[in-house]
């Protein structure tokens, strides 16, 4: 499985990732976003989405360990992959048929989005 986690770039944004080169990605309310994040393996495949003013999907990453330990706060560490050469933004998502069903798109408000591959290949421009 791939995800998609979605981060306000002026909280936490792809170059802070990209300077640290990995993170505890942790503090997820969401029910059904913290499930996600429970179900996680390591070396899955994510993309970084910003939300905000940007609205796109701007990098990737990788899960390297996840301790869900903590049923209500699992800790996932991930870590940076590269820069999408071009930014997909949410309208272009919303346009593509791969998204038609997705809840990136049907649920606007949950931070951790399962991706099929074609899904991420699309948006991390592969």
């Amino acid at each position: 499985m791939n995800y998609l986690l979605k981060t306000e770039p002026t909280v936490y944004s792809f170059a802070n990732l990209e300077g640290e080169k990995t993170t505890i990605w942790d503090g997820v309310t969401n029910p059904v976003a913290v499930k996600h994040l429970r179900e996680m393996k390591a070396g899955e495949r994510l993309v970084i989405y910003h939300t905000g003013d940007e609205k796109s999907a701007v990098g990737t990453a990788s899960v390297v360990s996840v301790d869900a330990s903590d049923a209500k706060n699992p800790q996932v560490k991930i870590k940076v992959g590269k820069a999408i050469a071009t930014p997909r933004t949410l309208a272009e998502i919303k346009a593509h048929k791969l998204f038609a069903d997705s809840p990136l798109v049907r649920q606007g408000r949950l931070s951790v989005v399962p991706l099929s591959e074609a899904q991420y290949s699309w948006l991390a421009g592969e």
